[in-house]
This record gives structure tokens, C-alpha cells and sequence, in this order.
């Protein structure tokens, strides 16, 4: 089509006659197969070395570049902080007195280089303001407390929002004040800035006011307050900053999820459709629900662990027996099928259980069937969700049996609901019981 009109084009215009204007147009045609591709391609591949040299030479300093271009998307920060804990480069929380108004490489107290996070990077301070606060630091000091960063901002800049927002994150902690007990003491800060705010306007000057005094010291202990959970002051930081500074919600089940071989959130992208799974996570947000048919409850779930998020549903058969255990902050454990229709990655759960912290949990708790037939000897356990496990699936695990040949005797359990169907593999599926067979079966050990 467009060869024609080149054509009739070239005669019209130019004069060019019809079998030079056909040639003229082959070598356009032929250009087109490969001109675009390989300028675009030979572009990209500098910049991909140009980044993977700088990442690989300076590490601290491409990761906060990185992290303050994404500055105003949550989500992002949480992926990149994710990169650079994999990196081991440690990313220091928001302060005051140190933070810039991005993410900046800086020195540890223990010596190794890290990455401070930005002040305009945390939720509901603003950029106007963290910038007004950051050269008010650089022309007049550190700030003493909460007061006195009150009362030397603007009251258009330092208000209760904003305070909030630096308190919960985090950005206080270097006065050694509880975050509850500063929280509190917000409206208090406001109104003795307002105050000293007002006085100066009116002219009214302080007898001491020309002498050479240091700042007052920061007031401590203004008011008894119960101090925030871990889990409230955890959530705060998840919210404001999207990662956890204090702490993960998970830390303290981590021996039970390593024991669990369960697979990371972040791998499930990996799997098929409708591919079974096991995972574990602490639950961050639960949206209760009723079907509109027959109007029965059930759950939509957000579940997350230190890779990544997932939305899980739990139907009634499955929702009806954890109800009680479904608040945020809980830690369980989840045998589901996958959802990846609309590019996204969702899923439904099977099985839900609640985990026990380390400390809590009783020695041997880790689940050994003896298998049929000999008693000394024990069986690995293969859970499948008898209603979405299909034929290519049992071929993958008999596959990947076959592979590691042993004497141990292989379970495999069909689960429907609270029943389940359970036989053993067969002697000709005995398997060797090592760790490359076991991260090849984690989606149903």
C-alpha cells in the first residue's frame, strides 16, 4: 500500500520514474527490517553497560541515585530497598539532623558505607517543607528537639501533618524520645512555636535574647504514654516509607519459615498458571466480603514477606475456619493456587495455618510420615490441591523424582477441604533427599 503511494509520490514531486522510485523504496523497505532494531539496540546496550559498571564499581552511590529518581513512589523504594539489602548495603532510616532531601550515600557507625534515606521521600512531609527545614539547618545547626524544629520553621511548613508523619518514621529517634510519647506532644510543640511565633512578630524581646546561651534542652519524659507496639510502630514505618526500619514482621518466625521450605513471594511470578505453591507471610491488610449469590463470607488477603505482596483469596470453605486469625500483623502459612490472568499475579488459597514465633514453637514440630510398609523408615510429604492439580503437573514431580533415585519413600497427599487422599509414590520413586531435590519440590513439600 505504501509503496504506491512512495511511487506515485516521487513522479508527482520529483519526477522520478516508476522503476527507480521501486528501487528507491526497496532500500527503504530493507533499511526498515534492521535501521530501527540496531540503533536502539546499540543505544541500550551502552547505557546497560554504562549502569551495570556503575552498580558493579559504585554500588552505595548508583543505588541512592537510583532510589532518589523514584522519590515520589513508595512502591519503587520498596523494591530497590529490597535490591539493596540483597547487595548488603544498608539503608539508614530518616533523620533531621542528617538526612538530605534525597537518598545519600553516608558512613555507618560501624564503618560501612550506607545509604541515608530522604527526607522528601517520606510520606506527607512535602519537598517545599523538608528544603526550608534542611537550610535552616545548614545556616542555624542541628535541631535540639521537637520544640525547637517547631518553633524555627514556619508554622506554615512545621505543621501537625508533617509532624506526624517525621515522628512515626522515625526522623525524632536521634533525641532517644519514645515515638508514642512525641507524638503526643505535637500539639503541645505547635502551640509553644505559635507563641514564640507570635512574639517576635509583635517586636517582644527576651531579656536573655543577646546573650551567648546554647539551646535549651530538649524536654523528655512530658508525658506518660504507652509506647507503640512493634507491630503499630513497624506498620508506621511500612506506610510512611515502604520498608521496614525497625524490624520485619517475619524476623521472629524465621527458623520455622526456613525449616518450612516455603517459597518467597517474590518467586511465584516464576510459576505457571494455576501452579500450586507454599508460602508464609504476615498479613497486612484483610478486606472481608460476602458472595453475591448466596451471600457467604469470604476474604480477600494481602499477604507479604521480605520479597514481595500478594492478594490471596479464601473462599468460604477456607475463610470460615481461620476468621479469628485473620488480622493484620499475623504470620501464616499458605498452601494456594496461582492466578496470573491480566498480567498480574494473584491467588487463591487452599490451606491457611497459623505459624508460631521461634520461641513458641514445640521442638519436632516439622511434619515426618512413616512410610507404608516400613516403619523405620520415613517418607517425604507431597501435598497437592486435588481440585487444580493437573497431569502435567503430576509428570513434572514424578520427572524431577525419577532424577534424584534413593530409599526414601515419597507421600503424596491430595487435599480436598478438610479431606485428604494420601499414597505412597511407589519403591520405583524412592528418592535421595538432598537440598537440590528439596528447592525442586518446595512448591509441594
Amino acid at each position: 500500500k505504501e509503496r504506491e503511494t512512495f511511487i506515485s509520490g516521487c513522479a508527482a514531486t520529483n519526477g522520478i520514474k516508476e522503476k527507480k522510485a521501486s528501487a528507491i523504496f526497496d532500500l527503504l523497505e530493507k533499511f526498515a527490517g534492521y535501521g530501527f532494531n540496531k540503533s536502539h539496540s546499540a543505544a541500550y546496550g551502552v547505557i546497560s553497560y554504562q549502569t551495570a559498571y556503575l552498580k558493579a564499581n559504585y554500588p552505595v552511590e548508583f543505588m541512592a541515585g537510583l532510589l532518589s529518581n523514584e522519590i515520589n513512589n513508595t512502591e519503587k523504594i520498596s523494591v530497590f530497598v529490597g535490591e539493596c539489602k540483597r547487595m548488603g548495603i544498608p539503608i539508614l532510616p530518616p533523620d533531621v539532623n542528617r538526612s538530605g532531601l534525597k537518598f545519600t550515600p553516608e558512613e555507618a557507625e560501624s564503618g560501612q558505607a550506607a545509604i541515608r534515606y530522604g527526607l522528601a521521600a517520606i510520606k506527607n512531609v512535602g519537598q517545599g517543607a523538608m528544603e526550608a527545614s534542611i537550610r535552616e539547618r545548614v545556616a542555624n545547626g542541628a535541631f535540639a528537639s521537637l520544640e525547637d524544629f517547631c518553633a524555627r520553621l514556619d508554622s506554615r511548613i512545621a505543621n501537625r501533618k508533617m509532624l506526624e508523619s517525621l515522628v512515626k518514621a522515625g526522623a525524632f529517634d536521634f533525641l532517644g524520645r519514645d515515638r508514642a510519647e512525641m507524638f503526643e506532644c505535637i500539639e503541645d510543640s505547635l502551640a509553644a512555636a505559635a507563641s514564640s511565633h507570635r512574639d517576635r512578630a509583635s517586636g517582644q524581646v527576651s531579656l536573655f535574647d543577646d546573650l551567648d546561651l546554647p539551646p535549651p534542652s530538649p524536654k523528655t519524659g512530658v508525658r506518660a504514654v504507652t509506647p507503640w507496639t512493634q507491630h503499630e510502630t513497624m506498620s508506621f514505618e511500612k506506610e510512611l516509607l515502604g520498608f521496614y526500619v525497625t524490624g520485619h514482621p517475619l524476623d521472629a518466625y524465621a527458623a520455622t519459615i526456613a525449616e518450612g521450605k516455603y517459597q518467597t513471594i517474590g518467586s511465584l511470578g516464576e510459576l505457571p498458571d494455576r501452579a500450586s505453591f507454599r508460602i508464609a507471610g504476615a498479613i497486612t491488610q484483610v478486606d472481608k466480603k460476602f458472595t453475591k449469590k448466596e451471600a457467604k463470607p469470604f476474604a480477600v488477603v494481602w499477604l507479604e514477606d521480605v520479597t514481595g505482596l500478594l492478594e490471596v483469596v479464601l473462599w468460604n470453605e477456607v475463610y470460615v475456619k481461620v476468621t479469628e486469625a485473620l488480622v493484620p500483623g499475623r504470620v501464616i502459612a499458605m498452601r494456594g493456587t496461582l492466578d496470573k490472568r491480566d498480567d498480574s499475579v494473584r491467588a487463591t488459597a487452599q490451606r491457611v495455618k497459623v505459624l508460631e514465633p521461634d520461641a513458641d514453637r514445640p521442638a519436632g514440630s516439622e511434619e515426618v510420615v512413616p512410610a507404608r510398609g516400613n516403619g523405620e523408615m520415613d517418607a517425604m510429604v507431597l501435598r497437592f490441591a486435588a481440585e487444580t492439580t493437573t497431569e502435567g503437573e503430576l509428570t513434572e514431580v514424578r520427572e524431577i523424582l525419577a532424577a534424584s533415585p534413593g530409599f526414601l519413600a515419597v507421600l503424596l497427599v491430595f487435599e480436598r477441604g478438610e479431606d485428604e487422599v494420601r499414597m505412597e509414590a511407589g519403591k520405583g520413586l524412592r528418592v535421595e533427599a538432598t537440598e537440590e531435590l528439596r528447592e525442586k519440590l518446595a512448591r509441594w513439600l
